[in-house]
Parts: structure tokens; C-alpha cells; sequence
């Protein structure tokens, strides 16, 4: 259909046109997810799949549309520099729409979810375009929408402790993996957000997680063997840890509030995360460990900000 034609469908008040059956207007707003023009796809198919979502329009037919969007996380993985990251990165986007409809709702079993789930992680460890504004086709952001996408599986009622470790397990993975990209468009932010999310639901223990945080901050810290040359520090993917860390800890101890648009976000973040006090410290060894030239030993100690 032509750009009038969406446009009038925006201006209408973004609902449901009747002129057209649904199954139809949904696989071009598909299709338009990954097209390069950010008029279409962040303007036009983006809001209107999600506003169809939340107002329920597609509460019969979620799994067959959540099937549909999660191909979409395969189409072109492998790819660096082109155009396909786009198709993949707003499918990521819609995903957690459908994810969080279920999650106000409660209309799905968790066979579904956890398929999605699997389809999420595997994505995101997987994916090599990090862009995350291009020139000339807009937002790309795969690891933002992707940190969204995981955000909507956090709150899952049919999540618990293994699938969330899980999540932090392929949250470290892409932290640290190699990359060439930078993370300086709200990316570690919207990670470390989810990490939150996580925290929030309590079913993590703390011999998990301070683990998984040890792990992330050695992936900050140099480390070269005996005779070898010295190479540049940090690589990028320890600068991107490093300021996850920071923006983690700055969450934990500020602290944050639910979407507003989540129905159980307000009692779920009613209360700071269980063990907040040791994740804080944990978080501040590390820190501190990555410049000890910088900080006073036993500095993070003696600082920790009161709850919130």
C-alpha cells in the first residue's frame, strides 16, 4: 500500500483498518520492518505492530504472529554492514511486544515463550552488526532491542531460575565477545536495565550472581602472559563491560522504576532487589580492581549509598 495510506491508518488514531483483512496488513507491516527507510519501519510498522498488540487485536492468533516475528531474527544473521541487521534487530523490538502481552494478559502456556526464548538468546549471541545509529537508515540498535526483547522474557511469569541464569549467562557472552563497535547510543543502559529485571524477580542466588560478575570484571583487566608483547587496552568489548558495569551499578544503587505500561511492574520493582548491598559491593571490587591505582582500597566499603 502506499505511504497515504499508513499514514491516514496513524492519523486515524493507529486502530485496526477495516477495509483490509488483518492477516494481510500484518504481513506488510512485517515485511516493512526491515525496510531502510526509517519513515516505514521505526514510524510506521513498529508502532502500529505494537499498538495492535497491547490493545489486543491479535490476542487469538499471538503465537502463530509471535512465530512469524522470531524467523525474522534469523534473517541474514551473520551479516555485518548491510541492510538485514534492520529485519533482525525491530523483529527483536515486536518480540518483546507479543512477550509482554502475555505478560499482562496471561493468555499463553510457556511452550511458546520458551521457544521464543531459545530463538532470543541464540540471536543475540550471535549477531555481529552492533550498529547502532546508521547513517541514512536510522536507529539499527540490535543490541538495545535485543536487551528490551530479554527485559519482556525477565518478567515472564514462566521464567525461573535456570531460564534467568541462562539470560545472564548470554548477556556476559555478548558482552564479552570481540567486537568492533562501540556501545555509545544507551545500549549498556538498557542491558544493565534488564540485568535489573532480573534482579527484581529474586529467584537468582547470590553464589550465582557474584560469580557472573567476577567473570565480567575480569573480562575488564588485561591480562597477558609472561613474554608475550603488549597489545592496546582496553579492547573494545572491555571498554563496553567496563561501562556496563558502572551503569549496573549506578541502576542498583539510584534505583530504577518499572514501564508504566506493565501491569505487574509497579509491585515488582516496589521493593530494592534482594541482596542489593552485596551485588553493590561485588560490583565495586571490580571497579576498583580495574584502576588500582586509582581508588583507595577498601574504598566501595565504606561509601555504599544507603537503599532507596
Amino acid at each position: 500500500m502506499s505511504e497515504s495510506y499508513w499514514q491516514a491508518v496513524m492519523n486515524s488514531g493507529m486502530h485496526v483498518p477495516r477495509d483490509r483483512p488483518l492477516d494481510e496488513l500484518t504481513t506488510e507491516l512485517v515485511a516493512m520492518l526491515g525496510h531502510p527507510n526509517p519513515r516505514w519501519r521505526d514510524d510506521t510498522a513498529y508502532p502500529l505492530l505494537a499498538s495492535w498488540i497491547r490493545d489486543g487485536e491479535y490476542d487469538d492468533l499471538l503465537v502463530g504472529l509471535g512465530d512469524g516475528i522470531a524467523r525474522g531474527l534469523r534473517n541474514g544473521l551473520g551479516g555485518d554492514g548491510d541492510e538485514s541487521v534492520l529485519r533482525r534487530s525491530f523483529s527483536a523490538l515486536v518480540l518483546g511486544e507479543i512477550i509482554n502481552r502475555d505478560n499482562n494478559a496471561l493468555l499463553l502456556s510457556s511452550r511458546p515463550i520458551m521457544r521464543w526464548g531459545d530463538e532470543a538468546t541464540s540471536w543475540l549471541v550471535r549477531e555481529q552488526d552492533l550498529r547502532g545509529w546508521v547513517h541514512g537508515r536510522g536507529w539499527a540498535h540490535a543490541i538495545a532491542h535485543g536487551a528490551d526483547l530479554f527485559g519482556a522474557l525477565a518478567r515472564s511469569r514462566h521464567l525461573a531460575q535456570m531460564e534467568l541464569t541462562v539470560m545472564l549467562d548470554v548477556i556476559a557472552d555478548r558482552l564479552l565477545a570481540p567486537t568492533k563497535y562501540v556501545w555509545r547510543h544507551g545500549e549498556v543502559d538498557r542491558l544493565a536495565y534488564t540485568v535489573i529485571v532480573i534482579l527484581q524477580r529474586g529467584k537468582v542466588p547470590l553464589n550465582i550472581l557474584e560469580p557472573w560478575i567476577a567473570r565480567l570484571g575480569a573480562g575488564v583487566r588485561p591480562a597477558r602472559r609472561r613474554g608475550e608483547s603488549p597489545s592496546e587496552w582496553p579492547t573494545i568489548e572491555a571498554q563496553n563491560t567496563s561501562n556496563f558495569l558502572r551503569g549496573l551499578y549506578v541502576q542498583l544503587a539510584l534505583g530504577v522504576q518499572g514501564l508504566p505500561d506493565l501491569r505487574d511492574d509497579a509491585e515488582l520493582f516496589k521493593d530494592p532487589p534482594t541482596n542489593r548491598a552485596d551485588l553493590l559491593l561485588a560490583i565495586l571490587d571490580q571497579i576498583r580492581a580495574e584502576s588500582p591505582w586509582l581508588f583507595t582500597p577498601g574504598s566501595g566499603r565504606r561509601t555504599l549509598p544507603p537503599g532507596p
